[in-house]
């Protein structure tokens, strides 16, 4: 039997390519000033000598620390790893951590750079205006929050007023889902406790509230979860979806194996037919529901390689790196167009 599956293949188009059906709202005018504010802290840092703090790094040179959320560890590395191929004088060294701990870091000026999920509140640019540095927010792009069952459960397309009711408990038993699966209770996975990603489940999935699951288990970081799920027939995990991408299909339109992603439906009956996985293309267009902005925070007083980094983050060459690991590139423009792919 022959079943047929939609997917939506996104190409980031240069500067020079008409415009297509959708797009990024954020377009050319944004990648120029990308390059322009990149090309001005490389030339304004040559010849930077030792600072007071003993730092020693320019935008091509030298060692830093910096923070990120755990969950963005695999789109972070393919970054530095690029970063420091074009400049082999220069040494990224990531913490990665969870939320909480990185912002601190962050605070604490332990570290001149942090990616997170949020950008600064009231408070936190005011301690950081306060020690000196002041503060500059980039968004760098888009991930989805992704929900994981086991490959034993037939059950992978839910609502999202179910995905909401199982967080907060009111379902917790698969069979409230679907009287025929018997996969008893439901097990609710996080990679821990003070994430990014359970931060956005608690504030834009849940309104504020707190988780209520009966059965929640906090692994120790992405990796984890998706270990635990494909050892446990009964669990779902909330993971970022930039985890979950077979990097050796180049259309970023197949997930890993070992495990089912859950498609999300806002309708009140969720069927294959209306219910969305978090590929790029339903990332940009709305059809997955829960999506998600990376930022990278910079607190960098001698606006040297930290800075730099950040940039190149933002800048064409580090936004397709971010377009071909799978995620939404915050700047660019973007085409989308349809393709049917048939499987026996």
């Amino acid at each position: 039997m022959v079943s047929q599956q939609t997917f939506g293949l996104l190409s980031l188009l240069p500067s020079n390519c008409s415009k297509s059906k959708y797009y990024m709202k954020r377009t050319r005018f944004y990648i120029t000033v990308g390059l322009m504010l990149s090309l001005g802290f490389l030339l304004s840092a040559c010849g930077q000598k030792k600072a007071k703090d003993g730092r020693t790094d320019t935008p091509t040179s030298g060692t830093i620390k910096f923070a990120s959320d755990e969950s963005f560890s695999p789109i972070i590395e393919e970054l530095l790893q690029n970063y420091q191929f074009r400049y082999p004088e220069t040494h990224l060294l990531p913490i990665y951590t969870d939320d909480n701990k990185g912002m601190q870091l962050l605070l604490d000026q332990k570290v001149n750079l942090f990616f997170t999920s949020h950008a600064l509140t009231k408070g936190e640019d005011a301690m950081l205006r306060e020690k000196g540095p002041i503060p500059a927010v980039f968004p760098i792009g888009y991930d989805g929050i992704a929900f994981i069952v086991n490959n034993t459960n037939a059950d992978s397309c839910i609502t999202v007023t179910d995905v909401k009711k199982i967080l907060s408990g009111q379902i917790a038993k698969w069979n409230q889902l679907n009287p025929k699966n018997d996969k008893g209770n439901i097990e609710v996975v996080f990679d821990n406790k003070a994430s990014a990603t359970l931060h956005y489940v608690v504030d834009s999935i849940l309104g504020g509230k707190n988780i209520k699951s009966a059965n929640i288990v906090a692994a120790s970081n992405s990796k984890s979860v998706i270990d635990y799920v494909h050892k446990t027939p009964n669990a779902i995990g909330v993971i970022g979806s930039n985890w979950l991408n077979d990097h050796r299909d180049s259309t970023n339109t197949t997930f890993k194996k070992d495990i089912r992603v859950v498609g999300l439906s806002k309708t009140t009956v969720a069927q294959p037919e209306n219910s969305w996985q978090p590929y790029q293309a339903y990332l940009l267009d709305g059809r997955y529901p829960f999506v998600r902005t990376i930022y990278a925070v910079v607190a960098d007083p001698h606006k040297a390689l930290p800075w730099a980094f950040a940039n190149f983050v933002t800048n064409p060459i580090g936004q397709k790196i971010i377009f071909k690991a799978g995620l939404l590139p915050y700047r660019g423009e973007i085409n989308i167009r349809e393709v049917e792919v048939k499987t026996q």
